[in-house]
Order: structure tokens, then C-alpha cells, then sequence
């Protein structure tokens, strides 16, 4: 079966130090995946070299068998909210309705049919009453959800989603956990830097365990270990889970309910 992603030898460098080294990843279809790590593990870099918005060193990247340049249609970003310039003057289904500029081309203009489109994704996210609204006057949250809705208008393949939870209220957490599973369950492929490890064998079935090298990648059953965990935090590590049923069990002597941030690249 064909992978969805398929990464190989991935190497990244800044000013020549590695922050990403030899990675290999594969992803099948269908899955919902975290990409987690500590800060300074590469986490939002792969997902820019996969996207082709960050150079590779070496290495090579392919998208259902294919160059990410011929499947850009059939893919869809959400980036990190502190990427996006939030002051543009636009209105929030002008900025859903971008996401179907890429099925327009450059010389048809979106119609009726796209209005549609734009209107249904604020719907299925909560924010048709706001699509007149100027994008700049939302909260973090509400922004969150819309550039999700630019996403969900793509009708992509394979989503790509940076830290989307973010600064997000927990009603916005759960509903965008929603949105998620649904594009699994319709047989679409979500790859999603996060950084709250105890959300991670609730929200996902499979996950990447990445520190500048792969450390691991798999169901979360199989490869959110404590072991795995070890490799990939190290000594910054005091995580608990909720249970030790939850895959990673007790790590490193921490206090009962204490949490690891992975958060940051």
C-alpha cells in the first residue's frame, strides 16, 4: 500500500548546524499522527520540509509516491497562528475562501460555488455567524478555527497542522479533536505538531517521537513507550500519564499528574 508521506535521509540545516539529521518517515493513509519532541527537536522544521518551505541539506520527500510539487493540490497547511500576520484587512470568509484558489488556477475568481464551500467549512467549525467579520478582530481561538475551515475547503488529501491547539479554550480543543477524527474517518491523512503528551493515546493513533533525529514512529500503542519517551526528553522529562494502561506509564520518578510541554520547535 502506498505511504501517504514518505521521508527519507531527511537532513535540515541552519548556518550549518543540523536540526534535523538522516530522518526517515514513513505515514500511511489514514492515520491521524502527532509529531512530538522537545523544544528544539525539529518538530515544526519537518513538517516545513516536507511542505518544501524549508531547504533540505539532503534527502528527499514524496507525497502518495509523488515530489510534494505535483501533489500540492492535495495537500493542506495550517500554520502556527504566530506565523500568520493577523492584521491584513480581510474578512474571514475572504480568507476561507483562499483555500480553493489552488483548484481555481490563476485566472478564474471564486463564484458561488466557492461561497458555498466557505460558508459550509465556518459552519462545520462554529463561525458562519463571523464570515463578515475582519479576521483581526477574532480571538486566537476563533482564528484558529477559521484557518482550520481554509483547510477543510481544500478537500485535500494529506493535512498538515502545526501546533494547532495553541492557545485555544478547551471547547475549541475538543471541537478541533472533533474535526480531526472526522477527516480520519473519511480516510484522509492528519500529521500534527503537538506538544501536550498526556492528549496524545486520547487524540491520536499514531505517533512520531522526534529529537533532531527520529527516535521512533508507529501506532501509539506500540512505539509511546517509556522507553521511547526516555530516548526523546531525555532528562527534561517529568511526564505521568493518566494511567499507566496509557502507553508511556510512570517516567522518571515525577509526581503523579505532572506534564511535559513539548511545545516550540
Amino acid at each position: 500500500m502506498q505511504a501517504a508521506v514518505e521521508v527519507t535521509d531527511l537532513t535540515v540545516a541552519y548556518h550549518e548546524k543540523p536540526v534535523l539529521w538522516d530522518v526517515d518517515l514513513t505515514v500511511p493513509r489514514g492515520v491521524l499522527m502527532a509529531i512530538v519532541g522537545p523544544n528544539g527537536a525539529g518538530k515544526t522544521t519537518l513538517m516545513k520540509a516536507i511542505l518544501g518551505l524549508a531547504p533540505l541539506a539532503a534527502g528527499q520527500v514524496q507525497i502518495d509516491g509523488k515530489p510534494y510539487r505535483e501533489q500540492r493540490r492535495r495537500v493542506g497547511y495550517v500554520p502556527q497562528r504566530g506565523s500568520v500576520d493577523w492584521d491584513f484587512p480581510t474578512s474571514v470568509l475572504d480568507v476561507v475562501m483562499m483555500g480553493r484558489y489552488g483548484a481555481l488556477g490563476w485566472f478564474r475568481r471564486p463564484g458561488k460555488s466557492e461561497r458555498e464551500a466557505a460558508l459550509a467549512a465556518l459552519e462545520k467549525v462554529g463561525m458562519v455567524d463571523f464570515a463578515q467579520r475582519q479576521i483581526s478582530q477574532l480571538s486566537g481561538g476563533q482564528q484558529q478555527r477559521v484557518f482550520l475551515a481554509r483547510a477543510l475547503v481544500q478537500d485535500a488529501d494529506v493535512y498538515f497542522m502545526d501546533e494547532p491547539f495553541q492557545g485555544v479554550d478547551a471547547t475549541t480543543e475538543r471541537a478541533i479533536v472533533g474535526l480531526l477524527k472526522e477527516l480520519r474517518a473519511a480516510g484522509k491523512t492528519v500529521l500534527v505538531v503537538h506538544h501536550d503528551l498526556q492528549t496524545v493515546p486520547e487524540y491520536f493513533d499514531w505517533v512520531t517521537l522526534l529529537n533532531v533525529r527520529r527516535v521512533a514512529s508507529g501506532p501509539v500503542g506500540d512505539v509511546f513507550t517509556e522507553e521511547n519517551l526516555r530516548q526523546t526528553y531525555g532528562g527534561r522529562i517529568a511526564f505521568v500519564t493518566r494511567s499507566s494502561e496509557r502507553n508511556a506509564g510512570q517516567m522518571l520518578g515525577a509526581p503523579a499528574g505532572a506534564v511535559v510541554m513539548g511545545a516550540g520547535d
